[in-house]
């Protein structure tokens, strides 16, 4: 997994409370390699999706990471 994806569900877990091994898995959401190699292009790329209840932000430096929850969805 690209550290960056790591780093951000990381930050999901610790605002959760649990594990991010505990968290549900990401594949069910985005497809990981693609995010991974999107995130290894050349360019300047920026990601944004929901994942578990949180919006995720990426780049576009991919060490850019925001996480904000997102109060209105249902989990």
């Amino acid at each position: 997994m690209h550290p960056t994806i790591a780093a951000a569900l990381e930050r999901v877990a610790a605002l959760e409370g649990r594990e991010s091994t505990a968290l549900p898995p990401l594949g069910e959401t985005v497809d990981p390699e693609a995010l991974g190699s999107l995130l290894e292009s050349t360019g300047d790329v920026a990601v944004r999706f929901e994942y578990d209840g949180y919006r995720i932000a990426i780049g576009p430096d991919p060490r850019e990471v925001e996480v904000v929850e997102v109060i209105d969805s249902v989990r």
